[in-house]
C-alpha cells in the first residue's frame, strides 16, 4: 500500500536518485558470508544473517566496526576491512539479485509522466563493486551516474553527494526525489531539500518508522507506481 506524508508533485521531478543495497538488490546473503568470512578468518564467531542486516546501510568500514564489536585497535580494524573488501569482490554476485520487478520499476520511472527523467545511485557502498554488481545484473544503463561511499570526504545522510548529482543533473532539490530503505536515505533526502520515497521490503523497514519518508511503498511496483501514476 502507498501512503503518502506529503504529495510529491511528479509533474515537476527531474531526476530519481536510489540507494542500492536493500533498494535495487538484495545483497543481504553476500554482505553477510563475507563478514562471516571475515570474522572467522580472525577468529571470532559467525554472526547470524538477521543481525548482519541491522549493520548495512553506513557503508563497508562501519559495517565492519560493528559486526567486531567497536574495536579500539585502528590496525586491526583496517586489516579486517581490508580482508571483508577482498572476499566480497569475489563473491559480491553469487546470491545477490535485483528485487523482481525493479528493472520495469526503473523504466517507467525514467519516462516519468511522458517526459524523460535522469536516474542516479547514491549509495555508501563503495563505488567500484556498486557499478561492478550494477553492470553484473544488467542495471546499469538505467543511470548516468553511480556514486559510492567512498566517492566523497562524506557519505550519506550528508548531502555532498546528493547535491553533486543535482547539479550534474541540473535539477534542482525541489525537483529530485531520493528513493532508499533506511533512514539514512531520508536524512540524505532532508538535509538536501529533496523529497524522500522509502521501500519496506529492504533491509531497515524499521527506521523508516523513526524518519518518515514523504511518500513510503512496499513493493517495487508499487515504487514506480508512486513516481508516475499521481499528478
Amino acid at each position: 500500500m502507498i501512503r503518502i506524508s506529503r504529495p510529491i508533485p511528479l509533474n515537476r521531478i527531474k531526476l530519481v536518485l536510489f540507494d542500492l543495497d536493500g533498494t535495487l538488490i538484495d545483497s543481504e546473503r553476500d554482505l553477510a558470508a563475507s563478514v562471516n568470512a571475515m570474522l572467522v578468518k580472525h577468529g571470532r564467531k559467525e554472526l547470524p544473517l538477521e543481525v548482519i542486516g541491522t549493520y548495512i546501510g553506513d557503508g563497508a568500514p562501519m559495517l565492519i566496526r560493528r559486526a567486531l564489536g567497536d574495536p579500539a585497535d585502528r590496525d586491526f580494524l583496517q586489516q579486517a576491512l581490508n580482508y571483508f573488501l577482498l572476499y566480497y569482490r569475489e563473491h559480491k554476485l553469487d546470491t545477490t539479485r535485483e528485487y523482481e520487478g525493479i528493472q520495469k520499476a526503473l523504466q517507467l520511472v525514467g519516462q516519468g509522466n511522458g517526459s524523460s527523467r535522469k536516474l542516479a545511485v547514491l549509495t555508501n557502498k563503495p563505488v567500484k563493486v556498486s557499478r561492478d554488481i550494477l553492470a553484473g545484473l544488467g542495471l546499469a544503463a538505467n543511470f548516468f551516474q553511480v556514486y559510492g561511499g567512498n566517492s566523497f570526504e562524506t557519505k550519506k545522510p550528508d548531502p555532498l553527494g546528493a547535491n553533486t548529482l543535482m547539479r550534474e543533473a541540473g535539477a534542482g532539490p525541489e525537483e529530485t526525489v531520493m528513493v532508499g530503505d533506511s533512514q539514512v536515505d531520508i536524512l540524505t533526502a532532508r538535509n538536501a531539500g529533496m523529497w524522500s520515497l522509502g521501500v519496506t521490503y529492504g533491509f531497515a523497514p524499521g527506521t523508516l518508522e523513526q524518519v518518515v519518508p514523504d511518500v513510503l511503498v512496499d513493493s517495487p511496483s508499487e515504487l514506480a507506481q508512486a513516481l508516475t501514476e499521481r499528478a
